[in-house]
């Protein structure tokens, strides 16, 4: 039995056209080299543990997780999103509850939850942003981690006076983010070049956080930061860092 509270999302919701490319369209991030240093670094962080994952997506994560014989619930706002997981994991292997990550509850307490690639900021607002970690927290049993994959956004590099910095830009592909540093408000648009010829446009809107931001909505939430790091490897993290892993664990019941 999943329970959810009563809400209004500020979060894009992917629809079933996104959802049916997804995995194509984000093709780098399922490669091994990407995917197999977090798994590796979450089922260690497990201990054995039953894990639960915010914002499971299609299961680029997840799926690989519960395959190594961890026990894997999920919480995705998205139901085209977990169609596509069910492609690859039934229910009994690997359930899912459709709902906000801020505020659905699902049963069980877990040594490990996690968010990864920059989901937070899909939560729109602070308030969301701090009632997920509370989330997190309440799903936690004691001595249980909370871990978040985050990007540190790259406002140094915009231009004076200027708003948009170029984010990534390939043959064929090219794509910017709009920061607005009054309200941490960021949107993302990329174009793609399409194999008819046309001009694919997509958007996405975000409120980014730093880290220092989180560690505070951690405290809040009863939360202490154990390790923070640049990459699934353990590198150090540091002024240049484009992103990074954090983890905070719960001390006792709060």
């Amino acid at each position: 039995m999943v329970l959810a509270w009563a809400h209004v999302t500020s979060s894009d919701v992917w629809d079933e056209a996104t959802a049916a490319t997804y995995d194509e369209d984000m093709a780098s991030e399922f490669a091994p080299e990407v995917v197999d240093p977090a798994v590796d670094y979450l089922y260690r962080l497990a201990e054995g543990g039953p894990v639960l994952e915010f914002a499971i997506g299609t299961g680029r994560i997840g799926v690989p997780l519960a395959r190594r014989r961890t026990a894997v619930t999920g919480i995705e706002l998205s139901a085209p999103m977990v169609a596509q997981l069910r492609l690859q994991m039934n229910e009994q292997m690997l359930p899912v509850a459709i709902g906000d990550m801020a505020r659905t509850i699902v049963p069980g307490r877990f040594s490990l939850v996690f968010l990864v690639f920059n989901s937070i900021s899909n939560l729109r607002t602070q308030g969301e942003q701090v009632e997920c970690f509370r989330n997190a927290a309440r799903h936690l049993r004691p001595g249980g981690r909370f871990v978040i994959e985050l990007w540190v956004p790259n406002i140094q590099d915009l231009a004076p006076g200027s708003n948009a910095v170029a984010s990534q830009v390939r043959d064929g592909y090219a794509a910017f983010d709009t920061y607005d540093i009054a309200t941490q408000d960021c949107t993302s648009q990329s174009f793609s070049r399409m194999a008819d010829g046309s001009t694919r446009h997509d958007i996405g809107r975000f409120r980014y956080l730093w880290p220092a931001e989180c560690d505070l909505m951690a405290k809040l939430a009863g939360l202490t930061l154990e390790t923070r790091m640049s990459d699934w490897h353990g590198s150090d993290f540091n002024a240049s860092s484009s992103k990074h892993i954090s983890v905070w664990r719960k001390e006792k019941e709060g």
